[in-house]
């Protein structure tokens, strides 16, 4: 068991947990990810760790509130746990020096890129940031990341908060800014959104890096379901990923096969808010 030491809700749907791990928290790096089970009959999810604090032993998942299993998890409560966190996965980021970074978070991809702008920080980087969202309510993360960055630049679809517009728009005017320079970027959130950055980026040749959110299930390459094609072959996101070059990915088939089980994800979804309404749990 996992104990949860603290909980906050940081937008709307949105939570932070701060969960017990300490072989988790000392030994996983930048980009590495986490499967958890919240309860012995609950499916296993994947998820970013967003940050983590080897001394104290806790890794720090921000989760959005979408299905049943993350409706199961916004029921445990500080001083609970979860019943399995298995990790660290995956490959880590590729970090080097290239000089200035654009690291670009749409919505939950923000805490993705909030632990590759310190490892990309600590080597020497310029840090641009650029954050969107549809609204104010739902950018999250900006105090961390103003401290960070050399630069943060906000963005909502309604602009209610930063520039109107889109994190592409933001990225576009800096390319085109001849006082700005963009070495590489790092990008993660919606797939159709880290298609739209792969596209501003490849006419100029700035090394793009996307992390991806496939279907998974076991995170060590058993079950298949996490395949994505990159550069014309198949890869394993749990294993061979999460991060790839954004020019080379297959983000068509990756939103189709995102789509696979959306019914029977809102029958499941629908079945646990009826079984809670009979029981009266909340």
């Amino acid at each position: 068991m996992y104990q949860v030491v603290d909980k906050q809700t940081i937008g709307p749907n949105l939570t932070q947990y701060e969960i017990m791990a300490p072989r988790i928290a000392r030994a996983r790096k930048c980009g590495q990810f986490v499967i958890v089970r919240p309860f012995a009959h609950s499916e296993r999810i994947p998820l970013t760790v967003a940050d983590t604090n080897p001394g104290k032993g806790t890794i720090t998942l921000i989760v959005q509130t979408v299905g049943k299993t993350t409706l199961e998890m916004s029921q445990i409560e500080k001083g609970g746990a979860f019943q399995d966190v298995a990790g660290p996965l995956g490959m880590p980021s590729h970090i080097e020096k290239f000089g200035t970074v654009v690291v670009i978070g749409g919505g939950l991809g923000t805490a993705v890129i909030y632990p590759q702008a310190i490892a990309l920080k600590e080597v020497g980087n310029k840090i641009v940031t650029i954050i969107g969202a549809r609204t104010k309510d739902l950018l999250i993360m900006q105090d961390l990341l103003a401290k960070l960055s050399d630069q943060l630049i906000m963005t909502t679809d309604d602009g209610s908060s930063g520039k109107k517009g889109l994190v592409t728009h933001a990225l576009q005017e800096l390319i085109d800014d001849p006082n700005s320079r963009v070495d590489a970027v790092y990008c993660a959130g919606p797939v159709i959104m880290m298609k739209a950055v792969a596209q501003v980026t490849k006419p100029h040749n700035i090394p793009t890096i996307v992390s991806l959110n496939p279907v998974m299930v076991d995170g060590t390459g058993m079950c298949g379901g996490c395949r994505v094609t990159v550069g014309g072959k198949t890869k394993f996101a749990c294993v061979d990923g999460p991060e790839f070059d954004g020019h080379q990915v297959d983000y068509d088939e990756l939103m189709d096969r995102l789509t696979t089980y959306k019914p029977q994800e809102k029958n499941s979804l629908d079945q646990f808010k009826s079984h809670t309404c009979k029981c009266g749990r909340h």
